[in-house]
């Protein structure tokens, strides 16, 4: 389902809803971020027809099945602590040995101020795994499927991107939206040239 998304340029902000401007669900398909990437693949995988993928979209992207901007998936580990969850956070079980365990303030910068203003500050424990730390057995033990999050440094973020983890005949890779320049649309990156461009990673596994 995600390589239908290959090529497919990258769009920022396409979500419409805020503290002061009513939630609207949008259906953007000809333009991406990482974010409604994965959330437009996951509610396609989840669908049958047009009218299912309306539901399951209403369900990955918002808790409760509530559209409103109060109720979205605004952080990555949403997926895993909202009920139903929509994945499952398996980044202990990939490398017990060496996942580190931090907890922030989610929304809250590090620099003053918040993310998104008129939601909450948000405690949770972020669990992820360096970069340098990410050996051919946490490789491994990934699946294709897994959605693989950027683990960010500011406190206020729990990743700063994200893409889906695929094991390809030449070697695994992370098929994601990406922002630079060079790219500006849907590409697959090599999983071991990305793990270079980035602190470490938190990982989500769908809930089947």
């Amino acid at each position: 389902m995600s390589r239908q998304f290959l090529g497919v340029p990258y769009g920022a902000n396409t979500l419409t809803g805020s503290a002061t401007e009513p939630e609207q669900l949008v259906v953007e398909l000809q333009k991406v971020d990482c974010f409604t990437y994965a959330d437009y693949v996951e509610a396609l995988k989840r669908a049958k027809n047009g009218e299912e993928f309306i539901d399951s979209l209403i369900e990955v992207r918002y808790k409760d099945g509530v559209v409103g901007f109060e109720n979205r998936k605004h952080f990555f580990t949403d997926w895993s602590v909202s009920t139903p969850a929509i994945a499952t956070d398996v980044t202990t079980s990939l490398s017990s040995a060496n996942s580190i365990q931090v907890t922030k303030n989610l929304n809250q910068k590090d620099s003053g101020g918040v993310y998104f203003p008129g939601l909450p500050i948000v405690p949770r424990t972020i669990s992820y795994i360096p970069s340098q730390q990410v050996d051919s057995g946490v490789v491994g033990r990934l699946h294709t499927g897994d959605y693989v999050g950027a683990y960010a440094e500011d406190g206020g973020l729990d990743v700063t991107h994200i893409g889906i983890f695929i094991d390809t005949p030449v070697g695994p890779v992370i098929r994601n939206a990406s922002s630079l320049r060079a790219n500006n649309k849907v590409v697959v990156s090599p999983l071991l040239d990305y793990l270079q461009t980035v602190p470490g990673v938190v990982v989500l596994r769908p809930v089947q």
